[in-house]
């Protein structure tokens, strides 16, 4: 039977971002893909992470950095970045107007799998 998401869960995150999880461990208890609208204020940066999860980052508004090992690629509206687990990776928005965004993580997203740096 199709499970219907009728709106999204909240999940708190320090540095004023907001992640609001559709589809995923918290929201409806699926383990094998997560899926959540981002929104990021200008100037928001995360720890960088090796997660072990692939991630699709599908920008809606604005700027994603993602920096790598190799650079930092700016991803702007209309454009997408597909991270794989394991590759280390630091999330910013330098634009002073913020970013909005879908991440998809497969598998789903969790603090656990994240591995931030501290």
């Amino acid at each position: 039977m199709p499970q219907f998401v009728t709106a999204p869960a909240r999940i708190p995150v320090p540095g004023g971002k907001v992640i609001d999880e559709y589809v995923g461990r918290v929201n409806s208890a699926t383990e094998s893909v997560s899926v959540a609208h981002m929104t990021a204020p200008g100037g928001w940066t995360e720890p960088a992470q090796a997660p072990e999860f692939d991630e699709v980052t599908l920008v809606l508004h604005g700027c994603v950095r993602v920096e790598h090992d190799g650079g930092a690629i700016d991803v702007h509206a209309g454009q997408a970045i597909v991270t794989r687990a394991g590759e280390r990776v630091r999330y910013s928005c330098p634009e002073p107007a913020g970013a909005e965004y879908v991440a998809i993580c497969l598998p789903a997203f969790g603090p656990d799998l994240a591995h931030r740096e501290e």
